[in-house]
């Protein structure tokens, strides 16, 4: 073949490729050639380059066993394929996929070294995000299972009849299930406080009877889950003892981001108004177990529950561990 059409062909490629010659031992090897391609990946032009070593690339922060397995493989006369960071003529890195293969002459041995490389920066960034999902999503399953099994054991003992319990137990699993509906929906896997209580209130807001106040805030799923579990027993209690179950009865949320000694805390209360005159419970019910059990077995939150002479007050403090984005 014509050698001008492989030239040509190598030139038009979108693959950065380089042609060394075979030495390993430093200076070498030295590059003979470097294609438009590899200048638009580096910033190198081809006359910057000719006549260095590929460890021109090379910095701090490249890995130096990958570096060894290349070396390995090409003095056993091997082609090889690998991954290094590698870093640009600006100084910025870039992920380099590269495939190494000999160039013999007619007695076997070899003159020169080819490498096609690629940048994967995008792509090995992608697999990092997936492999960090994964392990977020198996830690999310464990703790959504312990949830439900807390659930499952607090719904028996306040429920009297099956038929209570059946009603209980479900709306609190479709509950779970929306809230991880819209931690799944985040790329970040948070879901927003104020989304958590859109999401169990919006339906009983006619009439304006629902107040919330407070800054955008945004949970991780390890607090979204409980959290969004104690705000559905309140709903379900205001709705068959409190306020939303009488038509003048009111909800007002509020909530706010305090500094403590370890990090941020956050504060909120649930404050029902003008329903049914409150009255102590006779029981553990209304989901009460549930808020001792996983707000303050869970997430280390402070309960207090007060009986106000217009309707229930709860308040709620639990450390957010860190800074949340807003």
């Amino acid at each position: 073949m014509d050698l001008r059409l492989l030239q040509a062909a190598v030139e038009a490629t979108g693959e950065a490729i380089l042609i060394t010659t075979a030495d390993l031992d430093e200076p070498g090897p030295v590059i003979v050639y470097a294609n438009p391609a590899f200048t638009r990946l580096t910033g190198y032009d081809a006359r910057e380059v000719v006549g260095r070593s590929p460890r021109v690339l090379q910095g701090e922060g490249t890995d130096r066993p990958a570096l060894d397995r290349t070396r390995a493989s090409l003095m056993a006369g091997e082609p090889f394929q690998g991954e290094a960071l590698n870093y640009r003529k600006d100084g910025s890195t870039y992920i380099v996929e590269w495939l190494i293969t000999p160039v013999r002459d007619g007695d076997g041995r070899i003159t020169n070294w080819v490498s096609a490389q690629r940048d994967v920066t995008e792509r090995r960034a992608f697999e990092d995000r997936q492999a960090l999902m994964v392990r977020e999503l198996h830690h999310r399953v464990k703790n959504t299972l312990a949830t439900v099994q807390a659930v499952l054991n607090a719904t028996m003992r306040s429920s009297i009849t099956m038929a209570e319990f059946s009603r209980a137990f479900g709306g609190r699993i479709v509950s779970l299930a929306r809230t991880h509906a819209l931690i799944t929906e985040d790329e970040a896997q948070v879901a927003s406080f104020e989304g958590l209580l859109r999401a169990e209130l919006d339906a009983y807001n006619e009439g304006g009877r629902i107040t919330l106040e407070g800054p955008r805030l945004k949970l991780p799923s390890e607090l979204a889950v409980p959290v969004s579990m104690a705000l559905h027993e309140l709903t379900t209690n205001a709705l068959r003892h409190g306020a939303l179950g009488h038509p003048d009865g009111r909800v007002v949320v509020s909530w706010s981001v305090e500094d403590g000694p370890d990090g941020p805390w956050l504060a909120w209360t649930w404050n029902e108004h003008d329903g049914p005159p409150p009255a102590l419970p006779t029981r553990e019910g209304f989901g009460s177990r549930l808020l001792n059990k996983i707000l303050t077995a869970q997430v280390a939150a402070e309960v207090e529950i007060a009986f106000d002479d217009d309707g229930l007050r709860i308040d709620v403090r639990l450390p957010l561990g860190r800074r949340q984005p807003q």
